[in-house]
């Protein structure tokens, strides 16, 4: 290899091409130069294919010709005639002891030095073809049209095989291109240097020695419209590829850049529209949509680095995005300018971002320190603009609302926005960032907020009211129940705040607790009682909202008992009394047609009061509280009414059904009112009352029938069906509901299907396990439910009582038992051989029946 001929030198180039171009994707994705050479010195270790490169073969045929007379005469004189080993004992030494001769040998080090001559010719002769290729595109491209879009890569061309593979940009070119990119230098020169630095490897460009002014230049080329994409793309590219300590130095400098064209375009808000496909617009539109979407990536990973590098990057947001807030809270509302937030809005309406960097305990306590010490002003932006939407909702009519929430919300492209439709999406972005505040301890610890508009800080408790006047100012008109709510609306936006407050325990009892919010909450209620006229838009829904928001509270421990003994309401100028005598009694008179409501608003306000109650009677105090106004009898009547055939209201569940005949409603709203009675059964009193109303065989069927179809009980239920059984199941007249209901007959069935059949159709691709517990997993609920059944003398005795064991002298393999009785004489009873033959398990069943 030595005397190297023009022919070995072409075959040598086109072996080593193929080579690169096997592994050029693990080299393209090598972060960096370090670890494209780690790739490449650990390649046989890494690449099963590596034995198969005809490269690979070129050189062991070459190492062979030149080594192979050497070696062979080391194992020679290494071998005795005998055929032992003179040396050691084993073959790891032979090959040991071979090779280091061989490597001190003379031809070795004529073999290396001829390879390193050759391999370096060759390097240099496809390095100048490379050169030759790049000054020849180069020189292609500055022909070419500046506006042509498909260009050619910069590391690239298309004559060349090996240049398409890949290719590292060396140093020197890094800082030509920096030279190019300065602002001084004419636009086609930087254009032509942010094409080569798009296709360059970003780790190499950002761990460059002139990183820092080519990021400066860089966020300059971002105001000027015929660079900025090609920005963008490498901040994206780097986003994607790069570790956060470099990732951080971009994104501070983008929202730095984002902060100083708002600050210089100053861009008016004025009432007509505003098309976003302005240049101007568009550009910082695209700016922000990728620093939003670095924004709800990095959450995933910045846990991994320094919590410093983390700080930077939520400091910058919070920077641009309060840089703001004091000018735009000093200038009326008419003035106002457009803002970053304004275009988050748009591309984050429910504030995403915010959301996943409060997640996790990491990244949320430094940006809840961050706006407690810096950056409050950011809190009093988006608090501001709740006020202010709730102020505009006060001075225009009802119809310019619901035509600005429904454009904002709907599906497809747009281009075009009116200011108000601007205001109404930051409006959301601000209630659902501050919503997100308000769940955590800290966060509410930032309250109160001292903002312009009031003489006073606005508290925590003043915010919780201001959100639940904004829903009573504009609720949405639901056609489904409340949990399918139209979640872009005023009124699902406030309630899924509000939800979210009530679902934990500390935050509820610092926000909702409170005296001021539950006299808010009932103000209509007040008002409708003492016979006054609500001034509300739609006293219905909002009616409806209001009893979702009290049966919320209601379920909880604390709430209940704010409920039931603080008498913060005040219903005269001397006297106070509780929320569950306020609930019960506007409960009564909507039963009983005695408030200025429709009969269709009528049923919707009734039913959801009546499950506010039901959250009230489920326990014990709470039923002690409602015993005096005997909700259990007025219920009864109206079930009666039902029943004989007289009018009655419908549920608020079968508004939406059109076309349906009055029965329908009926027997729609005889099942929620049994629902409510059947819910008295939860205490030992209550069930009582239950017999007492008459209606508890009805009660028991419409559990059986819900039980069979396999539904779930009403939302904010603590606890299923059983516990009802077993309640029920506690007295005779309950065993004997339960009895002609067909609920014991299903059970035993139940039971005998999962102890004696099973799922013999699926043993085959399934086996079934053997069990090794005294009862067999799949028959536990089963087992549970029958000793719920039994677990009271009652139940016992009504079901049991003068009634003999079969005791027969045949059992059919299909015949099965159908009460408690049977299920004894088969299970227990076992004192016959046909009684044995007849179980197919017979061990596993008697076992069952004994315990």
């Amino acid at each position: 290899m030595s005397q190297l001929t023009p022919e070995d030198e072409l075959e040598l180039q086109s072996l080593l091409k193929k080579l690169l171009q096997s592994i050029n994707d693990r080299i393209s994705n090598a972060p960096s130069t370090e670890c494209a050479e780690e790739v490449l010195l650990h390649l046989e270790e890494t690449d099963k294919n590596f034995h198969n490169y005809e490269f690979v073969k070129y050189l062991r045929q070459y190492m062979e010709t030149s080594l192979g007379s050497v070696v062979e005469e080391e194992i020679k004189s290494l071998t005795k005639g005998d055929g032992q080993h003179a040396v050691g004992s084993g073959p790891d030494t032979v090959v040991h002891s071979v090779t280091q001769k061989t490597r001190a040998s003379v031809e070795y080090q004529q073999m290396m030095q001829g390879l390193k001559n050759t391999m370096a010719l060759v390097v240099e002769s496809l390095i100048s073809k490379f050169e030759e290729d790049q000054l020849r595109k180069e020189e292609l491209h500055r022909e070419a049209q500046l506006s042509q879009s498909n260009t050619q890569d910069d590391c690239s061309d298309s004559d060349s095989s090996f240049n398409q593979s890949y290719a590292f940009i060396r140093q020197e070119q890094l800082q030509v291109l920096n030279e190019n990119l300065d602002s001084s230098k004419p636009k086609e020169v930087r254009w032509e240097a942010l094409l080569a630095l798009c296709s360059a490897p970003p780790s190499d460009v950002l761990s460059c020695e002139s990183w820092s002014s080519l990021r400066t230049n860089l966020c300059t080329a971002l105001n000027e419209p015929d660079l900025s994409d090609h920005v963008l793309q490498f901040f994206a590219k780097s986003f994607s590829s790069s570790p956060l300590n470099l990732t951080r130095e971009i994104y501070t400098g983008l929202a730095k850049t984002i902060e100083s064209s708002f600050s210089s375009l100053k861009i008016q808000l004025h009432s007509d529209s505003i098309d976003i496909n302005r240049p101007e617009i568009s550009r910082l539109l695209k700016q922000i949509r990728l620093m939003n979407d670095f924004q709800k990536e990095v959450t995933t990973f910045w846990i991994r680095h320094p919590e410093k590098y983390m700080e930077e990057i939520i400091e910058s947001t919070f920077s641009l995005f309060a840089c703001h807030s004091e000018s735009a809270s000093s200038s009326p509302r008419s003035e106002k300018l457009l803002e970053p937030l304004h275009l988050l809005a748009l591309l984050d309406i429910k504030a995403i971002w915010f959301k996943k960097w409060m997640h996790g305990h990491y990244s949320r306590t430094v940006v809840l320190r961050l706006l407690e010490k810096k950056y409050k002003s950011f809190i009093v932006l988006n608090l501001l603009e709740c006020i202010q939407y709730k102020e505009s909702c006060e001075k225009h009519i009802e119809g310019t609302k619901e035509t600005k929430e429904a454009n904002i919300t709907k599906t497809g492209q747009r281009s075009v926005y009116t200011k108000a439709e601007l205001d109404y999406a930051l409006f959301v972005h601000s209630l659902s960032l501050l919503g997100m505040l308000l769940i955590y301890n800290n966060g509410r610890r930032l309250f109160p907020v001292k903002v312009h508009t009031h003489k006073d800080p606005v508290s925590l408790t003043e915010l919780v009211v201001l959100l639940i006047n904004i829903m009573y100012q504009h609720p949405k008109v639901y056609h489904r129940d409340v949990s399918h709510s139209d979640w872009f609306s005023p009124s699902g936006l406030v309630m899924e705040v509000l939800w979210s407050l009530c679902e934990r325990t500390e935050c509820a009892a610092d926000s909702l607790h409170q005296a001021p919010v539950i006299e808010t909450l009932l103000a209509p209620v007040l008002a409708l009682l003492s016979g006054h006229k609500t001034q509300l838009n739609h006293p219905s829904v909002t009616l409806t909202l209001i009893a979702d928001v009290l049966a919320r509270i209601a379920n909880t421990n604390k709430g209940l008992d704010l409920f039931l003994h603080q008498k913060n309401v005040l219903i005269s100028h001397n006297e106070r009394t509780s929320v569950a005598h306020i609930i019960v009694q506007f409960t009564l008179k909507l039963l009983r047609k005695e408030l200025p409501l429709s009969d269709p608003e009528l049923s919707a306000v009734c039913g959801a009061f009546i499950f506010v109650c039901r959250q009230i009677y489920n326990t014990c105090d709470g039923l002690q509280v409602l015993w005096p106004y005997r909700l259990h009898t007025v219920l009864a009547t109206q079930w009666k009414k039902i029943r004989e055939g007289l009018p009655a209201a419908a549920p608020a569940t079968t508004q939406r059904l059109t076309g349906t005949s009055e029965n329908t409603y009926k027997l729609v709203w005889e099942d929620s009112i049994l629902d409510s009675l059947l819910n008295f059964a939860v205490t030992p009193k209550g069930l009582f009352l239950l017999q007492q109303s008459g209606a508890i065989n009805e009660c028991v069927g419409y559990m059986f029938s819900r039980f069979t179809k396999k539904l779930q009980v009403s939302r904010c239920e603590k606890f299923g069906y059983g516990v009802m059984v077993t309640q029920i199941a506690a007295t005779a007249p309950g065993v004997v509901a339960l009895k002609s209901s067909g609920f014991i007959q299903a059970l035993v069935f139940e039971l005998w299907s999962v102890l004696e059949c099973g799922n013999e159709d699926i043993r085959i691709v399934h086996p079934k396990p053997t069990s090794m517990d005294p009862i067999d997993r799949t028959c536990l609920k089963s087992f549970l439910s029958l000793v719920n059944l039994l677990s009271s003398s009652q139940s016992v005795w009504e079901l049991l009582r003068h009634q003999p064991l079969p005791n027969k002298d045949e059992y059919t393999l299909r015949e099965t038992p159908s009460s408690i009785i049977d299920l004894i004489d088969r299970l227990i009873a076992v004192n016959s051989d046909a009684k044995i033959h007849s179980l197919f398990h017979f061990e596993q069943s008697n076992t069952f029946g004994l315990r």
